[in-house]
């Protein structure tokens, strides 16, 4: 390959880029698909009370695996109740910290987290990420509190017969519009998807290597038109990297990530649980409900932890 190369996915990107789509400012992306009457008719999908919690815990057991980038909880506890024991009235206290990667399990990428070509998402230079601000743009913090609206699971590993799909298996366009027929549900503006492909089970049944591997089940770049054409606002899967490992466009890493977030604007999430959901929608018939998956606010940060919650 040279410099000269058009990368397929590049391509892709030109045609589906929001860049201006909401000013030369704007740094949110899709999440501008969440509009206040969408969050008003999102919380009309609460009718039981279920709830569903669709994130890992966030410990040393957690699934960041040796000489990484990423790290696990560290967590230690800087005040004890024998610091301060005796108060006259047996008052005592406690507090912890911990020291974490943002990204070390269930989490969002943030539209700093990745680009090409020297620029982020709607047209921000590389540079705007650097050792002082962190990101002084597109950060995370920006969209912290606007991950919930109707959320809407399409269970990939059921349409296809088992209980997770197999290695590198590429989820394609026409496998979501088939999940959305299969079970009764249509996927629509300004919802967060929610695709399950069975791979967390290799994390819940003690395989970290396994489930962190290099050869995940995943969207594949097709996905991309589906979801740009729908204008979905964010997307969560329950592996560790959404798109499909190895990646089908040889010499490159991550395309999916470098069109969607680069140039769409599209938030992902990484490394949710829906074993539990899924078996509840599958249940009960009912493939939506009111999503609140909220990160923290952390200035500069290119993504965050979160334990997002389903509520039915």
């Amino acid at each position: 390959m040279t410099d000269t190369t058009t990368w397929p996915h590049h391509a892709l990107g030109k045609e589906l880029s929001n860049w201006g789509r909401w000013g030369a400012d704007d740094e949110i992306g899709t999440l501008n698909f969440i509009t206040p009457a969408k969050l008003v008719a999102a919380a009309q999908l609460v009718r039981s009370g279920k709830t569903f919690d669709l994130g890992m815990s966030f410990g040393k057991e957690g699934p960041a695996t040796p000489n990484t980038f990423r790290d696990n909880p560290q967590h230690l506890m800087t005040l004890l109740p024998s610091d301060s024991a005796g108060a006259p009235d047996g008052m005592f206290g406690t507090d912890d910290l911990v020291v974490m990667s943002l990204q070390a399990a269930t989490q969002w990428d943030g539209l700093a987290h990745m680009g090409y070509d020297g620029h982020l998402y709607n047209n921000v230079p590389a540079a705007a990420v650097n050792n002082f601000t962190g990101a002084s743009r597109d950060s995370y913090d920006k969209v912290a509190g606007r991950p919930i609206s109707r959320g809407v699971l399409l269970d990939i590993a059921a349409l296809k017969g088992v209980d997770r799909l197999a290695d590198s298996y590429e989820v394609t366009a026409a496998d979501l519009s088939a999940a959305e027929e299969r079970q009764g549900v249509h996927v629509e503006s300004g919802d967060i998807l929610c695709v399950r492909t069975g791979w967390h089970r290799w994390f819940a049944e003690g395989d970290r290597d396994r489930y962190m591997g290099e050869n995940e089940a995943g969207l594949g770049l097709d996905t991309l038109r589906w979801l740009y054409d729908v204008e979905v606002a964010a997307v969560a899967v329950d592996n560790w990297a959404v798109e499909v490992y190895p990646s089908p466009v040889e010499g490159t890493y991550a395309p999916f990530h470098q069109v969607a977030i680069r140039d769409m604007g599209l938030t992902l999430g990484e490394m949710w649980d829906f074993e539990a959901l899924a078996a509840d929608c599958a249940q009960d018939g009912v493939w939506e409900f009111l999503l609140c998956a909220p990160g923290l606010k952390i200035t500069g940060s290119v993504g965050s932890p979160i334990t997002p919650m389903a509520l039915k």
